[in-house]
């Protein structure tokens, strides 16, 4: 590889290496299994080795991967410096890199009396406890290891996090661990999920995650998370504490700390590699997550003198246990059709348990996939988990193979419309090109819109597949003119699922731009290229306006995705969809250049409390798009309080003293251009509110 090589590789690891990172962290929602993140992040070292001129201290190498958004804190919890960096481990998949820790390490201590705390390695999510005086102070999330979530309130909510201590304990120590979700937790969940109409949790890591980060901290106490504890530092306690690792670790269980006691005192390599074995196998009957083994040189002394890196100790190491894998049949191959037309076989297989759960199905990607696998049906095949999250097939056990066997053919008509399939150069999939009649295509986009990172409509797929059935949705513009009445005749819905739905479609308008643009659908564009446009042109007046130069001038947009979008917007059905969506009240500009609705509140500050049919904050983005002002609290100043149910009393009291206005929400809907019928067979208009 030459030196231009080098640098565009290098750049283009960070790229994936970041997006997917944010995935993992930010939106629990990982496409990249670890293995396959953990060798493109080696592969990123070894390159900013050999090309030290092109190294970065911004580069994911020298940098901890953050649960935090691109603006700081997530959403809803105030961000919090660490008093000690929370850094992450080295991990490894090979038995020998574990074999030469253990040899620097002997040679680094050489002489000196040292052991090994082998430990389990477990899959959920970073958590850091702070106690003062016995009582627990403070929770923060890892974050990006200089700066955490205050996530307090969500961690009094576990049940095995002790408020108080018992017992002799410093003053003020922190300590750090998981917050894991158990199987059974993770299974009811995603079962109240499904039946809600929600999109489930790819694994219980990413559940850990979303519910340590709920904004409703009531909720979190029901989502049965369990959290274990691992590591004190030492410097928050005093070097005379303790002399070890595990001798702090076998103080804080003495207090009452959920210590996994799953830990083994281990003095040479062979017995590391004992313990590991034994896991590797062990860890299925655990009723929680696990992904590996934490080897840690034990003493204090010893770890202080090895120190750490940017990122990681190195007295520790982590060994990541391979991806499980299952021997299954294949009963048929299925071709489903996706929102863009794209064609992908999905092999049913005989049910098989792998990582805790039961794989039935797994994704083939394409036509050239299928051919490599040269899989057919009736073949016994490997299938595994890549880090747990996606099932896919990794081989065919060719001995197993039924004699009479033939390779299936790849369909050369759409199986759900017939129209003759294409395949673009350089494309390894083949498309369906009947965007506009093909069923699969219009109900896989009419979910796409719906969808949680979208625009979070109530509306799964049996919703979206009687919607169509019924003629009352093919297009995501159509959603918005749906009635109370057409709504009451979707099977099994009542009064309150119609009302939940379109309460859903109103909070939506409150959509930023950028998510907008994602729930459009438009080909190749996903999250994080819809940011990037939506950042640059502001709104969808100037992406409509722009030349295919333009377009693919921006930030990680190349020609096809150019081409893709300019296609998009200069298409005469896309163009009068959007216009039906803009006049719905979606947003399609970003802050600061809101699409208004009308100027009926124009002059008015307003002030919202109490409780409402919809959200407050779809209420206050109503209130600025038909030109009000949103105000935190009663003044002279104020036009008038919205009060809702249970509003706050020293807000009605201010609004007495001073003489304000106090509106109810029927007064409220009547001020703005078009109102809000109340529910019955009266047409419920969500463009309206």
């Amino acid at each position: 590889m030459d030196k231009l090589a080098a640098k565009g590789r290098i750049e283009e690891l960070r790229r994936i290496l970041a997006e997917n990172s944010r995935l993992y962290y930010v939106e629990n929602s990982p496409v990249m299994s670890d293995m396959e993140f953990d060798f493109l992040m080696h592969e990123l070292e070894d390159l900013e080795s050999r090309w030290p001129e092109f190294d970065s201290e911004d580069s994911p190498t020298h940098r901890v991967g953050s649960d935090l958004d691109g603006n700081g804190a997530s959403k809803g919890f105030v961000q919090r410096p660490h008093r000690y960096p929370m850094l992450s481990l080295s991990n490894t998949y090979s038995i020998e890199e574990v074999e030469a820790f253990a040899q620097r390490a002997e040679k680094l201590l050489e002489g000196r009396n040292f052991s090994y705390c082998c430990e389990l390695k477990f899959d959920g999510v970073a958590i850091c406890l702070v106690y003062r005086q016995g009582k627990l102070f403070r929770a923060l999330t890892r974050g990006d290891g200089k700066m955490g979530d205050d996530v307090t309130r969500n961690a009094v909510k576990i049940s095995n996090i002790p408020q108080e201590l018992t017992g002799s304990f410093p003053e003020e120590f922190e300590i750090r661990g998981e917050v894991l979700m158990p199987y059974s937790s993770f299974d009811k969940l995603n079962s109240q999920r499904l039946l809600d109409e929600e999109a489930p949790f790819a694994n219980p890591r990413n559940a850990a995650s979303g519910s340590l980060k709920l904004i409703d901290s009531s909720q979190v106490e029901g989502r049965g998370l369990y959290c274990t504890l691992y590591h004190i530092p030492a410097q928050s306690i005093g070097e005379d504490f303790a002399h070890s690792h595990s001798e702090l670790l076998d103080k804080a269980a003495s207090w009452g700390l959920p210590v996994s006691e799953h830990r083994k005192i281990c003095r040479n390599k062979e017995e590391i590699l004992e313990y590991i074995n034994y896991w590797d196998k062990a860890r299925k009957s655990l009723p929680y997550p696990t992904d590996g083994c934490v080897i840690k040189i034990n003493e204090l002394d010893c770890q202080r003198e090895l120190g750490y890196t940017a990122k990681s100790p190195r007295w520790a190491v982590a060994y990541k246990f391979k991806a499980e894998q299952a021997l299954s049949k294949v009963l048929s191959i299925d071709y489903q059709v996706g929102r863009t037309g794209a064609v992908t076989p999905v092999a049913n297989l005989e049910p098989v348990l792998l990582a805790g759960t039961t794989v039935k199905r797994a994704t083939l990607n394409n036509a050239d996939q299928m051919a490599l696998l040269d899989i057919r049906i009736g073949d016994s095949v490997k299938v595994e988990k890549g880090g747990e999250i996606i099932p896919k097939i990794t081989g065919v056990e060719l001995s197993l193979r039924p004699a009479d066997s033939k390779a299936p053919e790849f369909p050369q008509f759409c199986p759900d419309c017939g129209t003759p399939l294409v395949k673009s150069e350089g494309e390894a999939k083949w498309f369906c090109p009947n965007a506009s009649g093909c069923p699969m295509q219009i109900k896989g986009r009419l979910l796409h819109f719906t969808s949680r990172k979208a625009m979070n409509i109530l509306a799964g797929e049996q919703t979206v597949e009687q919607l169509y059935n019924l003629g009352f949705a093919s297009c995501p513009a159509d959603l918005y003119s749906l009635t109370i009445s057409q709504l009451l005749q979707l099977e099994g819905w009542k009064q309150k699922s119609a009302k939940r739905f379109l309460d859903s479609l109103a909070e939506s308008l409150g959509v930023p731009f950028e998510r907008v643009l994602f729930a459009l659908g438009i080909r190749y564009v996903g999250e994080q290229t819809a940011k990037e446009l939506a950042a640059h042109f502001g709104s969808i007046d100037a992406i409509m306006q722009a030349s295919l130069e333009e377009l693919a001038a921006v930030k990680d947009v190349g020609d096809a995705i150019a081409g893709s979008v300019y296609s998009y917007m200069h298409s005469p059905a896309e163009l009068e969809q959007m216009e039906r969506l803009r006049k719905a009240g979606l947003k399609m500009a970003t802050e600061g250049e809101k699409t208004m609705l009308s100027n009926a509140l124009e002059g008015l500050t307003i002030v919202v409390s109490g409780n409402f049919s919809i959200s407050r904050e779809s209420l206050k983005e109503l209130i600025s798009r038909h030109g009000g002002k949103n105000a935190s609290s009663v003044s002279s100043k104020t036009s008038f309080l919205l009060a809702g149910s249970k509003s706050g009393p020293e807000k009605l009291n201010k609004c007495h003293e001073l003489g304000i206005r106090i509106v109810s929400e029927d007064e409220f809907w009547a001020m703005i251009p078009g109102g809000r019928q109340p529910l019955g067979e009266s047409v419920l208009e969500p463009t309206l509110f």
